[in-house]
């Protein structure tokens, strides 16, 4: 008589092989900024050994200070991936509001609040405006914003008519968020501050309110979340002119970081927050995802160019280690996406 045992140990072994892989994917799956953060401390550690100066307070400041922008577009443009859609135009949107804050106040001596809540009003604008293409004209988002990052641009251009507004022309309030605050052994801008303290709100009402589970329903399954009651629509429509929003408070951060306010900055925003996003776990396909993820992503980057940079790595070098990581990002997402079906 054979043994039990025997019999049973190699479908055992198999199945405890695929159990294992299937609770990493299903970690994964619930805290998808796990992995993001894992590479990054690796990219931490490893960089240090090229360099000693890269783990000191001042150059980890530096990287902080690089990534405010991205960072803060990216946390508009995670909403939006959360709803399986995608916005290119957000950089435009940023360039357009900053635009519009700095001529408004500079050129037509409006007060610095009246400009300032002009150019959010516009970011909102520009967003809703997405969000009619996309649920009321039935456009796919990525043609939609593809076409209005043209049409924004075209506007900054028209209306900055080239022009770049200086510093010493800008009123104090743009360059608030420029200013350094000391905190221990790092300096941070103030931008740095007001980007960490967007992703604390989405944060709070992406994981504590309706609006919240809405927006994941309806990037993991439209037509359930349709069946079950939600406003596909108009929680779609709130996203976007929430991402405009965010997109035009990042205005005012790129003027402070500038220091300018100028129709020519940031002709890779849409790109790099993407870029962000993806690296930071959230799924390009909806419904997955960590609003904390999109700023390890994007720190992510800053700290890959800074310590490539500080190793003497060539700059076409940097772009492809990018590259990589995107793709490892994205067979990642599609990994896990698989142990879901």
């Amino acid at each position: 008589m054979k043994d039990k045992e025997s019999l049973v140990d190699p479908a055992t072994e198999f199945t405890n092989r695929a159990s294992k892989a299937q609770k990493v994917q299903a970690v994964l799956n619930r805290f998808p900024w796990i992995s993001s953060a894992v590479v990054l401390a690796i990219s931490l550690i490893t960089f240090s050994f090229f360099n000693e100066n890269f783990l000191t307070p001042n150059n980890l400041s530096l990287i902080l200070q690089q990534v405010a922008i991205i960072g803060a577009i990216a946390a508009g443009q995670t909403i939006i991936i959360m709803t399986a859609g995608i916005d290119l135009s957000c950089g435009a949107i940023a360039i357009f509001a900053s635009m519009v804050m700095a001529k408004t106040s500079f050129v037509n001596g409006w007060p610095a609040w009246a400009s300032f809540l002009l150019g959010i009003m516009v970011g909102t604008a520009a967003g809703a405006f997405n969000g009619w293409l996309v649920t009321r004209i039935k456009l796919p988002p990525f043609i939609v914003t593809l076409a209005t990052l043209n049409i924004f641009l075209a506007l900054t251009l028209f209306y900055a008519t080239g022009r770049t507004i200086m510093d010493q022309e800008l009123d104090p309030f743009y360059l608030k968020l420029g200013y350094l605050i000391k905190i221990g052994e790092f300096k941070v801008t103030t931008g740095v501050l007001v980007m960490i303290a967007m992703y604390l709100v989405l944060a709070f009402v992406l994981r504590y309110t309706g609006w919240g589970r809405h927006v994941y329903a309806v990037g993991d399954d439209i037509e359930a979340a349709r069946l079950a009651g939600i406003q596909v629509n108009r929680v779609l429509m709130s996203v976007y002119m929430t991402a405009g929003f965010i997109f035009a408070i990042t205005a005012w951060i790129i003027i402070g970081r500038v220091a300018a306010a100028s129709p020519n900055t940031g002709s890779t925003l849409n790109l790099d927050s993407i870029t962000a996003v993806v690296i930071g776990g959230t799924s390009l396909f909806g419904g997955r995802g960590a609003i904390f993820g999109s700023l390890l992503g994007a720190i992510m980057v800053g700290v890959f160019r800074n310590g490539l940079s500080l190793a003497g790595v060539d700059l076409y070098y940097q772009t492809f280690a990018v590259g990589v990581l995107i793709l490892v990002a994205v067979s990642v997402d599609q990994w896990i996406r698989r142990a879901r079906k």
